[in-house]
């Protein structure tokens, strides 16, 4: 399709049933590696993303399936503790298996999302966080290694800058190490606490969710969970809006409307 035509002057009228996030589905699909018990997902988007996340994910061994917009997924058979770069570069967010794989198998071999073609390397946070927990991190021709044999122990750690990946990567890291995990200039994005959230479900120990303060308790394993995917707060704005400039009257159903006070302020 090279362009969309829309034909404006009528007013919007009917219900749409708002989409699980992705940014927040991702998240809590590689948060299954924490776990050799299955966790199940509702309200998971139909989107490409995720189908790329669920093919890593079936590449290191995890069982995954898909039924309408539940998906139920199982690490306890994983084999493979490398994320090939055919697979990552496909998807940033494919970085975030990285904390799970070291934190529950002691090791992983993550591809950089840009390969050996890159300069600064975005990631550097998630790394520099990881070593002050106790792994072991070599970059080799375009490939993260990371070890820690004896577990990840942790730490007071404090990002220098705000970044929701290396926050989300450190949380899900941090719940199985051993002792205590400060995470300060955390992240607060909704899909974070939602993240955080679904962690809890598992058993994990998470204090200050919402706040630039994360404690993390570390336990010796997490469990089976159910957890609905919260739903998408930009799809949410985009539909508010509509019918506030068109006129009408629509009805969002499931719209996240705590996760956006500033934008319904301005629309009342």
């Amino acid at each position: 399709m090279d362009r969309i035509r829309i034909i404006g002057g009528r007013k919007l009228h009917g219900t749409i049933r708002i989409s699980g996030a992705k940014n927040s589905a991702l998240k809590l699909m590689a948060a299954c590696l924490l776990s050799p018990d299955t966790l199940t997902l509702t309200n998971v988007p139909d989107l490409a993303d995720i189908a790329s996340m669920a093919g890593l994910l079936q590449h290191m061994g995890v069982a995954v399936e898909r039924h309408g917009s539940t998906m139920t997924l199982n690490a306890g058979g994983v084999r493979d503790c490398m994320a090939p770069y055919d697979l990552v570069r496909k998807m940033r967010a494919s970085i975030l298996v990285l904390g799970p794989l070291v934190a529950r198998h002691g090791k992983a071999r993550v591809s950089l999302p840009g390969g050996c073609a890159i300069g600064t390397r975005p990631v550097d946070m998630h790394l520099t966080a990881l070593e002050q927990m106790g792994a072991v991190i070599t970059l080799n021709e375009g490939y993260v290694n990371a070890s820690a044999p004896d577990g990840l122990t942790g730490n007071s750690i404090l990002f220098p800058k705000v970044s929701v990946g290396a926050t989300e990567n450190l949380l899900m890291a941090a719940t199985l190490a051993k002792g205590e995990t400060i995470l300060g200039n955390a992240a607060r994005e909704p899909e974070l606490a939602d993240l955080a959230r679904c962690l809890q479900a598992m058993g994990a120990q998470i204090e200050g969710i919402g706040t630039g303060r994360l404690k993390v308790t570390g336990v010796d394993r997490l469990h089976a969970a159910h957890y609905a995917v919260m739903p998408d707060r930009i799809e949410a704005g985009t539909y508010a809006i509509a019918p506030v400039r068109a006129g009408g009257d629509v009805v969002l159903e499931g719209a996240p409307c705590a996760t956006r006070p500033a934008l319904l302020g301005g629309l009342v």
